[in-house]
């Protein structure tokens, strides 16, 4: 593997993409590429296989849509991309992102997931389609019914490929790979570089290109951090009273159970606040229902568990805040890396109960920096243990 060490274009145009692409770059309002984007769509252009690392919300997925569709244009209505995600939110969003660049031209884009009936995404494939996104069990589902064909694919995409292997989809990405063209482009996105990660990079990638942007579990420098000490009991209590504050205007709320989201929620709406969760309980459309009610703005809250730590890219989210400290330091940056996105500035609260103490300092250790405390009269333990 190989470092970039291009001197990475400033401008959308320095980079080579086709006017149609620009057009729709500029329909969505960016003038300049994120160092990730800068680095990474020049090296994907000339056909190199790429491994991008960056925190999330930096980017990423443009960093590989764009190139792709210049890649695509003017070629033959065949499958010749593969986009393979960890989670049926994720690869909704890559197919708005791929939609929403490839608007000028004539590409079509499917995304394939489970959760919701067969036959829609069946009949979408069979009318043919450019590029596929793809969640590794449905697809396969696809696969065995003979709805997807591989033989003229080019590019392979693997997305959050650490959370992939997190969720242990390595049987499936295996059988999916064996079943596509040997002599591809493969690219490798993904926000750590755990020694599985590389494993698999080593599996399925030609001398590729290492694009890192920031250390690999660095928090978005857009994001102001801040830890709330709370009894685990007043965590609902303190939570209502952050809410009643100005410029709590978008608030994504995570916990650690599906059963901890269903009582934040009922907590909110017994005092007027608007709220609704979301996790793997849910059914496709209760999740679909509930991120399209957040984005709009219908509701103020979006209460979820780690299903929601990657894959949401909503413009505007102000807070993000971590009901319960999540497990892993690499979670965290996940989970606050949902605000401050695309260079805008947005707030991360965490709340620590006295037994969660140790895991903040693990995740500050990670960070390499101390994150501040703040002290809710009435609501900080060592406040409430002193009355």
């Amino acid at each position: 593997m190989s470092t970039s060490t291009i001197e990475a274009p400033t401008t959308f145009e320095a980079l080579g993409l086709a006017p149609a692409l620009l057009e729709a770059v500029r329909d969505a309002g960016y003038a300049h590429p994120t160092p990730i984007q800068a680095q990474a769509i020049p090296l994907v252009l000339k056909g190199r296989d790429v491994i991008g690392l960056a925190q999330t919300g930096t980017g990423k997925t443009a960093a590989f849509t764009l190139p792709i569709i210049h890649r695509l244009l003017g070629g033959p209505r065949r499958l010749r991309a593969l986009v393979l995600t960890p989670t049926r939110e994720l690869t909704a969003q890559v197919k708005e992102s791929f939609a929403g660049y490839a608007r000028h031209t004539e590409l079509r884009v499917v995304d394939v997931f489970g959760g919701v009936a067969l036959g829609p995404q069946e009949q979408a494939l069979r009318r043919g389609v450019d590029v596929v996104i793809a969640t590794p069990g449905r697809l396969i589902d696809h696969m065995e019914r003979q709805n997807v064909v591989f033989d003229d694919l080019e590019v392979l995409v693997l997305d959050e490929a650490d959370r992939m292997l997190d969720m242990g989809f390595a049987p499936q990405i295996n059988r999916i790979v064996a079943e596509i063209p040997r002599y591809r482009q493969t690219l490798l996105f993904s926000a750590t570089m755990p020694p599985e990660v590389e494993a698999l990079a080593r599996k399925y990638l030609r001398r590729p290109t290492v694009v890192q942007v920031g250390r690999r579990t660095e928090a978005a420098s857009t994001v102001s951090h801040a830890v709330y000490p709370v009894p685990r009991e007043r965590k609902g209590a303190l939570l209502v009273e952050l809410l009643k504050r100005e410029g709590m205007d978008s608030v994504l709320v995570f916990t650690r159970t599906k059963h901890g989201a269903d009582k934040v929620v009922r907590t909110l709406q017994r005092e007027g606040i608007e709220a609704l969760a979301m996790h793997a309980d849910k059914t496709q459309a209760q999740r679909t229902e509930a991120l399209e009610k957040f984005k709009r703005g219908e509701i103020r809250v979006l209460v979820a568990t780690d299903i929601a730590q990657r894959g949401l890219d909503i413009a505007g989210i102000s807070h993000v805040i971590n009901y319960d400290v999540p497990g892993q330091p690499e979670d965290y940056v996940h989970r606050i890396g949902r605000t401050g996105r695309a260079a805008a500035t947005g707030d991360a609260f965490t709340f620590m109960a006295p037994d969660e103490i140790a895991m903040v300092r693990l995740i500050e250790r990670v960070l390499g920096q101390p994150i501040p405390r703040i002290s809710v009269p009435g609501y900080d333990f060592g406040t409430v243990a002193a009355d």
